[in-house]
């Protein structure tokens, strides 16, 4: 898989986290169960960012 793709992938999920980090901050979140809600998105969300980081360094290595 290309690394550029990759990088615009990773850009997307960057977006989403500032995004519900933001929402959390201005206090957007109805009650508690909302609040936990987003804190699990945030959670995968940074998972799967630092998988993808992870993949790219894989693929730069295997280039060289």
């Amino acid at each position: 898989m290309d690394e550029k793709i990759l990088m615009v992938l990773r850009q997307k999920i960057r977006e989403q986290l500032n995004n519900i980090t933001d929402n959390i901050a201005g206090g957007s979140a109805k009650d508690f169960g909302e609040y936990r809600y987003m804190c699990g998105a945030i959670h995968g969300l940074a998972l799967a960012e630092r998988e993808l980081l992870d993949m790219v360094e894989v693929l730069k290595r295997n280039d060289n």
